[in-house]
């Protein structure tokens, strides 16, 4: 397989498909937290204004570390710092800019939203993101492959002599792996009704764990790698102990939920969105405050409310609720 061109003219206009891949990624990407933010009752009208500023800082941030850890190259040729377009933007240098912007802005123009509870909603969102990302980023731009390889899967890419490993195709796969789980992992928290933080942090961790194995295994690298190296394994080790600590933590709480029979609610709702009786039950269950409803109700309407539970098992059910 040839190598796609990394440019294009329509006219006089130049376009990079390194740049195309970007922006179809910074779409698809808003368009999914939006719509995880209204799945849990939040407002994201404040998003579109918040997500010019967040792909502004992580393209600065990108670029910044990447020049940073290279800066003996760039110091002799200054005028290519700001040649984005020849690739060298870091993934880790793009969160460590982008996120701390979005949540400012979470902050700011969001009220309700927690920052925890922020983490965790775009924690697959970034996943996918990455997934896309690496198919029409570093795939479609210059010196994108990995070593040098023989093998039958090997392609060609710009700015690179001979077969190489396709890793950005590799890293597309990990990163869909990884958004899979963490939808599973999402799923599992909601079922027993929190805690919240544990999507962000095995998504990091899981995440850490790809790059680091990427880094050493398959790219060939300079400082900037051994940068990304070095913050892979911090992220691993800080979700492996952090994932542990916040189940222990909540240890006390889903046992209460559990004893008490409750349904599990959603972790991430807006605490301030309103809410209907019953809401939050599953289909067949009632608690107490149905009963206590359903008997106002036919006391109102000059109707008995038949309760076919002894008055031991309700005494027990009060109790176990307070």
């Amino acid at each position: 397989m040839k190598p796609i061109p990394v440019v294009f003219h329509i006219g006089a206009l130049q376009i990079h498909t390194y740049g195309i891949g970007l922006a179809i990624t910074f779409w698809l990407s808003y368009r999914y937290f939006a719509r995880r933010l209204r799945a849990h009752g939040y407002d994201d009208t404040w998003f579109g204004s918040a997500f010019v500023w967040i792909i502004v800082a992580s393209i600065v941030g990108a670029r910044a570390v990447h020049v940073i850890a290279n800066w003996g190259i760039y110091s002799r040729n200054l005028g290519d710092i700001f040649a984005v377009w020849h690739g060298g933007l870091t993934s880790w240098g793009g969160l460590a800019l982008g996120v701390p912007t979005g949540l400012y802005f979470a902050r700011r123009w969001c009220k309700p939203l927690r920052l925890v509870v922020a983490l965790d909603l775009v924690g697959p969102v970034l996943l996918l993101a990455w997934a896309i990302g690496r198919l029409l980023g570093p795939q479609l731009m210059t010196g994108g492959g990995g070593y040098p390889t023989k093998q039958w899967f090997g392609l060609e890419y710009a700015g690179q002599t001979g077969k190489r490993l396709p890793v950005p195709i590799f890293q597309s796969i990990e990163c869909l792996v990884i958004y899979f789980i963490a939808l599973a992992v999402e799923r599992y928290i909601a079922r027993r009704g929190g805690p919240v933080g544990v999507v962000i942090s095995a998504s990091a961790t899981l995440y850490g764990m790809t790059r680091l194995f990427d880094e050493s295994i398959l790219l060939p690298h300079g400082p900037a790698g051994t940068w990304v190296e070095g913050v892979s394994i911090g992220f691993v080790l800080l979700g492996v102990a952090f994932v542990p600590w916040l189940l222990w933590r909540d240890r006390a709480g889903f046992r209460r939920r559990v004893v008490a029979g409750l349904v599990p609610s959603d972790p991430w709702v807006n605490p301030e969105k309103p809410t209907t009786d019953g809401g939050d039950h599953e289909d067949g269950e009632s608690t107490e405050h149905d009963l206590d409803d359903a008997r106002a109700n036919g006391e109102a309407g000059n109707e008995s409310v038949q309760d076919d539970r002894r008055p031991d098992e309700i005494r027990a059910g009060s109790d176990d609720l307070a």
